[in-house]
């Protein structure tokens, strides 16, 4: 591809910082006025309600009916592979990597934020919607990498802030200014802060010359209010504006605080249901389009059909990960969650959120039969599964402090300078195990992780019982999980030990069936039911057989 430039990052380093001196600022109450804050310039573009939709530049329908229910990846663009040699990751580099990702299997890319941002690092506080961070490239670039992944079967969902802008965002400055303009009632405002507010032990209120602002996460990153009409048609209008290039879905973030209704009702409020019903029925307006909720409560109720269609479950991940380790407490918990539960909860064992917990590796102390066993748990599981990157060759965290050491660079090589990653300096530490797990090293380990993952996701992918399939019977007796998985004309059953070997007998089964195994790839095993509807097996210690009926 030609070379493109792009702003360094000592650069991007003195906008950060004085946007950062920008904002904090803003608390500063009757040290200067609002009108001597330094404020960013109106728009590229200007008013992004007013743009123009582009023509659609990838085409609609052209991935696979059910693509959404193959794994996806989480991939942290600043992070994931540097194209030029600037030290920060960027689309081109992504797409360059594209049949890495078809190689492991993936059906889906979530996108950590591409747009740009106030802080250009983790992208949460966005300054503009419809415009691509300049780090990363230019939206020719993502529409190249739309068509690259669609050419290869793999959809792309972009991750999409609803529940706040950037301090630096023109429509927040505006109303930062003016009491009287239009934008005041896009955010939350009040004369003076309110008191008795707590939230995660600091108070969300934001004192400044003309009034209190409320912001629930930081106060760079202002709450909309959700009761103001124009706050839903913009962003309305935004998710048609990619739709239209040919995005295939959306992530939302933090749904869970759209609305706040005082001091002691500021999180799961009955209101945010309605709110990500609207927003999803834009979407479903195309064809063949997939949303998640990030909920941190109440996440089934977003699973619904009707509401985001899906949402994140974390409290399984975390009991797949105790399972693993052999707490047959957690294999119980994990069980119990799955029985009955609605087929939007999607899975992961880690993310780029500390609240998430360590990365898999570190959770699980490098020891990788039971970080096969994990895997296993939740990629055969119902519901969309999420990988984060560099999960599948085991990278660990790096030795920063927050979400910095979960969003390291990604270790494609045991070099401790780049770890693959650039031809530069990379912008961050590496991983701290980066020369002894990395895809140039797993690559080589046909028992690898990479390995694994490959072999799990090849499984998946080749039954729909496996990746659409709803569970039934689930067993569990000691540290051995089973279950089955039914689709229309196919059914098969996952059987997991995370402790010793044992003898295990599987019930529930169609009385005479008779069942091939089609993992651990390659090794021939079958289970026939007696007319009882069991079967006995033999499992060695922490193992995954999976089964499918002749």
């Amino acid at each position: 591809m030609p070379p493109r430039s792009k702003p360094s990052r000592r650069a991007f380093s003195r906008i950060a910082d004085a946007a950062a001196l920008a904002v904090f600022a803003l608390g500063l109450a009757g040290a200067q006025s609002a009108a001597d804050l330094p404020t960013p310039g109106s728009l590229p573009d200007g008013d992004p309600t007013r743009r123009p939709a582009p023509a659609v530049v990838a085409p609609a329908g052209a991935l696979p009916r059910d693509w959404q229910r193959g794994a996806f990846m989480e991939i942290y663009v600043r992070g994931y592979r540097d194209s030029d040699g600037d030290g920060i990751g960027d689309l081109r580099g992504l797409t360059a990597s594209l049949d890495y990702l078809q190689s492991l299997g993936v059906r889906g890319l979530w996108l950590m934020p591409v747009t740009a941002s106030q802080d250009h690092d983790h992208g949460y506080a966005t300054r503009d919607y419809r415009a691509i961070e300049p780090a990363y490239g230019t939206l020719a670039d993502f529409d190249a990498l739309l068509r690259a992944a669609h050419a290869r079967g793999i959809g792309v969902i972009m991750d999409y802030v609803v529940n706040h802008s950037a301090a630096e965002h023109p429509y927040f400055q505006q109303a930062l200014k003016d009491r009287n303009s239009p934008y005041r009632s896009w955010y939350v405002w009040r004369d003076k802060a309110p008191t008795g507010w707590k939230v995660w032990n600091k108070d969300p209120w934001n004192t400044t010359p003309t009034g209190a602002y409320l912001s629930v996460f930081s106060r760079t990153m202002p709450d909309f209010d959700f009761r103001s009409p124009q706050v839903m048609a913009f962003h309305q209008d935004n998710l048609k504006f990619w739709l239209d290039r040919g995005v295939d879905g959306f992530r939302f973030d933090a749904v869970a605080h759209l609305v706040e209704n005082g001091p002691d009702a500021w999180r799961d409020q009955p209101e945010n249901i309605g709110l990500v019903r609207t927003l999803v029925r834009t979407i479903s307006a195309y064809p063949n389009k997939f949303s998640v909720c990030e909920a941190t409560h109440g996440e089934r109720d977003f699973a619904q059909p009707d509401v985001c269609g899906n949402a994140f479950t974390f409290t399984r991940g975390a009991d797949a990960l105790g399972a693993a380790r052999g707490d047959a407490e957690a294999l119980r918990k994990l069980a119990a969650d799955l029985d009955g539960a609605p087929p939007g909860l999607a899975s992961m064992l880690s993310n780029h959120d500390r609240f998430a917990g360590d990365r898999v590796w570190d959770q699980l102390h490098g020891d990788v039969a039971a970080y096969k066993l994990a895997a296993a748990s939740y990629l055969l599981q119902p519901g969309t599964p999420f990988i984060y990157y560099g999960e599948e060759v085991g990278m660990a965290d790096a030795s920063l402090d927050g979400d910095r050491a979960l969003r390291a660079p990604m270790s494609w090589t045991g070099d401790g300078a780049t770890a693959g990653f650039s031809t530069g300096t990379p912008f961050r530490a590496r991983a701290a195990n980066v020369a002894t797990q990395n895809v140039a090293a797993e690559e080589a380990r046909p028992d690898g992780l990479l390995a694994w993952y490959r072999a799990l996701l090849r499984t998946r992918n080749a039954h729909p019982s496996l990746s659409v399939g709803e569970l039934a019977a689930p067993q569990v007796v000691g540290n051995v999980f089973a279950y089955q998985r039914h689709a229309p004309g196919e059914r098969s059953v996952v059987v997991i030990n995370t402790g010793a070997a044992t003898g295990f007998e599987a019930a529930g089964l169609p009385a005479g069936s008779r069942w091939k195994q089609v993992f651990p790839e390659g090794e021939p095993g079958a289970l026939v039911a007696d007319a009882a509807g069991k079967s006995s097996l033999s499992l060695s210690a922490q193992s995954v057989r999976v089964y499918v009926a002749d």
